[in-house]
């Protein structure tokens, strides 16, 4: 029996509805109501045909009644969790018994409905379960595309890499602060990710944060969270920072260098005692944290320099990880290439199996200044554009305006021309060169005379500091590599 109808709704939900009940009545009853609300609403009598008919309705939420004449609801529910079925089932029953509730919950229920059924508990008990069920499997999808994008196994066929990945695995079970030095795009968020995986935070979260492209105004809020009040537009009761969403995991800092003096101190506190308060709060905030920091940058120089606390750079420099550039580790560039290729086929649906003998002796002969990151892009630009099983010399030909860039070799030769202003010199290869790349190098360049400053090589390329800070962005560049 069902109490209380209401009016007819008239959008329909987009979910198929299963309902298990020997009831003619109740289940005629409920499949009517729940039809006017659902796309398709099935509704079976006998429980042996649910096995069977299961698979083919493949249903988003089952309601189940545990009293069907011979049979028992909940081991119904048990089978079906027993076959891999992890759709949410709501348990109907004409008795309220707290020892079959507690199995039927034991056994993955949703809810537990008595009859007479109330027909405004039924529908938050079924929006509640689909509600949760839809947020189960947007995890599922964020965890596999996580772990597309940052594959649990590290290939290391160098030397070089193979070392720094030993150190890894033996500092991942002491439960110790990590440095991991290396040029960008050479894998350290990757090597931190194996750190936490290997250690007894493995079950914990694992939280990154990008010190360097934190607002200088808002890095504080960003780790350590904020109570309502601390500033204009904290709004929110509580705030919880990146420290918090770590506890009893581990919190990854990368770009470490770029940490503004002032947190460093508070960042040296949470290292030393654990705790912190948040903006604008007064109680103090016990967590449980390990951190892994990372950094391109000299720390030790920075030190020397004033730019570095030395109580940090001596507290993060217990553990000390280097990851070599790709450039000196060619007997990775082939394994991690082919590796993307199976990435980026699945991704674009492609089925190409490797490379021509000619677009591999280029692969090898490419400095890779951008690392693993750069090769990375390289290989989805090329399995994207190759029409061929295998990618040819001809599609990594945006490689080939690189080969011979700004380096600083190239660069002292190109002083020696001493071009009068406003003038400049540009030369393309016969096979044509990309005009991303062109753009990228001659910002290079501009960094080079400006040593860095980015003020001062917007000035040189006529073009606002927005706009220069923009293309930074859009072609990865770092201008404290030019310093």
């Amino acid at each position: 029996m069902v109490k209380g109808v209401a009016p007819v709704q008239q959008n329909v939900a987009h979910y198929t509805l299963l309902i298990v009940e020997d009831d003619p009545q109740l289940g005629a009853s409920l499949q009517s109501y729940l039809a006017r609300r659902y796309r398709k609403v099935h509704w079976l009598k006998d429980p042996v045909s649910v096995f069977e008919q299961f698979p083919i309705l493949r249903p988003d939420l089952v309601l189940l009644d545990i009293f069907l004449g011979q049979y028992n609801g909940l081991d119904v529910l048990e089978k079906l969790r027993e076959e891999g079925f992890t759709t949410p089932v709501i348990v109907i029953t004409a008795f309220c018994d707290v020892k079959m509730a507690v199995r039927a919950m034991k056994l993955g229920a949703e809810d537990f409905i008595v009859k007479p059924i109330e027909i405004e508990q039924l529908e938050i008990a079924i929006e509640r379960a689909l509600r949760h069920h839809d947020l189960r499997r947007r995890v599922q999808l964020l965890e596999e595309q996580l772990r597309l994008e940052h594959p649990h196994d590290i290939i290391a066929v160098s030397e070089g890499l193979r070392s720094a990945l030993a150190l890894a695995q033996t500092v991942a079970a002491v439960d110790t602060t990590v440095l991991i030095v290396g040029e960008t795009g050479t894998g350290k968020e990757l090597l931190a990710r194996y750190i936490h995986r290997h250690s007894p935070r493995a079950s914990g979260p694992f939280v990154v944060i990008n010190c360097g492209a934190i607002p200088r105004e808002l890095a504080e809020s960003e780790l350590f969270g904020y109570e309502r009040g601390a500033f204009t537009g904290a709004v929110e009761r509580v705030h919880p920072g990146k420290f918090e969403l770590a506890d009893r995991g581990t919190i990854f800092l990368d770009e470490i260098s770029e940490l503004p003096l002032e947190l460093q101190v508070k960042l040296l506190r949470v290292l030393q005692d654990r705790s912190f308060y948040r903006l604008g709060g007064r109680e103090e905030i016990q967590v449980d944290v390990r951190v892994i920091a990372a950094t391109n940058r000299d720390l030790e120089q920075m030190v020397r320099e004033g730019r570095f606390r030395e109580d940090l750079y001596y507290r993060l420099n217990v553990a000390v990880i280097t990851v070599p550039p790709l450039r000196e580790r060619p007997e990775d560039i082939l394994p991690l290439a082919t590796a993307f290729v199976d990435e980026f086929n699945r991704r674009f649906n492609k089925r190409i199996t490797g490379f021509a003998p000619e677009a591999v002796s280029l692969l090898l002969a490419y400095p890779w200044r951008g690392n693993v990151r750069e090769l990375r892009n390289a290989i989805e630009r090329a399995v994207l554009l190759e029409q061929s099983e295998v990618i040819t010399r001809e599609t990594l030909h945006f490689l080939r305006t690189r080969t011979f860039g700004p380096t600083s070799e190239s660069f002292d030769m190109l002083k020696r021309f001493e071009l009068p202003p406003g003038e400049h010199f540009l030369a393309i290869s016969p096979y044509g060169a990309s005009y991303d790349e062109i753009i990228k190098d001659l910002i290079q360049q501009a960094l080079r005379y400006a040593k860095g400053n980015v003020s001062k090589a917007a000035k040189l390329l006529r073009i606002t500091r927005d706009k220069l800070e923009y293309r930074l962005k859009v072609y990865d560049i770092d201008p404290k590599q030019f310093q």
